[in-house]
């Protein structure tokens, strides 16, 4: 559960700032977004990639879920956020994780094989 929350926090950071600096969106809405991001990221990325192949390949696909998710709520409830915007924060959110797992956490699982 604290590895939940440690991750909730950090990736509400990036979100939830870059959200309020790129959109017209209020705190809880952006909020909103960082917690099922977090979320989805936590039951997709920690408990299934991260445990069946590595850390890098688990950070990529962090990347392509947070930049998937957010261009989804960009485009379904007509935020201002570009690509590029969703990139960024998509890629600063991979970088994120990548730190987390390996010097936080100190998880790195490999597929034996």
């Amino acid at each position: 559960m604290l590895k939940f929350i440690l991750k909730w926090l950090v990736n509400g950071a990036i979100v939830v700032a870059l959200l309020l600096y790129y959109t017209e969106i209020g705190f809880w809405n952006a909020a909103l977004a960082a917690t099922g991001l977090t979320v989805v990221s936590y039951l997709i990325g920690d408990q299934f990639l991260l445990r069946t192949t590595n850390n890098f390949f688990a950070a990529l696909c962090d990347i392509v879920l947070a930049a998937i998710y957010l261009a989804v709520l960009s485009y379904g409830f007509s935020w201002d956020l570009s690509w590029g915007e969703t990139a960024f924060i998509a890629f600063l959110i991979g970088v994120a994780e990548w730190v987390l797992h390996r010097f936080v956490f100190n998880e790195e699982f490999r597929v034996s094989g």
